[in-house]
């Protein structure tokens, strides 16, 4: 096997570790996982911690979220719209959460990896991006400019995923965008389907 394909299959048999095991996996773990001796990821990573973060890059790479924010009909209405890229965003944060966090303590609490620490904040950007072009065709109905408000939204499903008060179960892309869109104030006639009061 080609050493770029053998990288390839460690990274591939390392990410379902992460997600079960987080950063403690071992290689003795991820070289069973992958069929082969221990001894062969040092000859394709320098050491246990490349190989952690290769996986981590594999597993946050936002670009499935990406296509399919960017696949979203832009005929839609906006609230459609925002809806759908909110729960997209909602599924990609809750499935990964573990490894987020796993990775700013691994990329960010040192300057040890800023390549990847780099590519993480490209991927943020191009997440941020793709929900302001989808806002775009609507910016004059917003008070706000597109890329706030995809700031925005990103800020309310990240709380949501990783905050001590989110409920990734009681708030939905559609309540999210509704909190955006039309706050907390009661309007007369209004649907108010997220109404906790009783």
């Amino acid at each position: 096997m080609a050493p770029d394909d053998r990288r390839a299959a460690l990274i591939t048999a390392t990410v379902p570790l992460l997600h079960e095991c987080g950063l403690e996996v071992s290689t003795r773990q991820i070289a069973q996982a992958a069929g082969v001796a221990e001894g062969t990821i040092f000859g394709v990573f320098p050491d246990k911690g490349s190989l952690v973060v290769a996986a981590l890059m594999h597993a946050l790479d936002p670009r499935p979220t990406v296509q399919a924010i960017e696949a979203i009909d832009p005929a839609a209405p906006l609230r459609d719209r925002l809806a759908r890229a909110a729960t997209l965003v909602n599924e990609r944060f809750a499935s990964n959460a573990h490894l987020l966090a796993g990775a700013r303590k691994l990329l960010f609490a040192s300057d040890s990896h800023p390549d990847a620490a780099a590519k993480m904040a490209r991927g943020r950007e191009r997440l941020h991006s793709a929900i302001a072009a989808l806002i775009e065709p609507d910016a004059t109905l917003l008070r706000r400019s597109p890329g706030t408000v995809a700031r925005l939204l990103l800020l309310f499903c990240g709380a949501n995923s990783f905050g001590p008060f989110g409920d990734p179960a009681g708030f939905d892309g559609d309540e999210m965008v509704s909190l955006l869109l039309d706050g907390l104030l009661v309007t007369p006639g209004a649907d108010h389907g997220g109404d906790d009061r009783c």
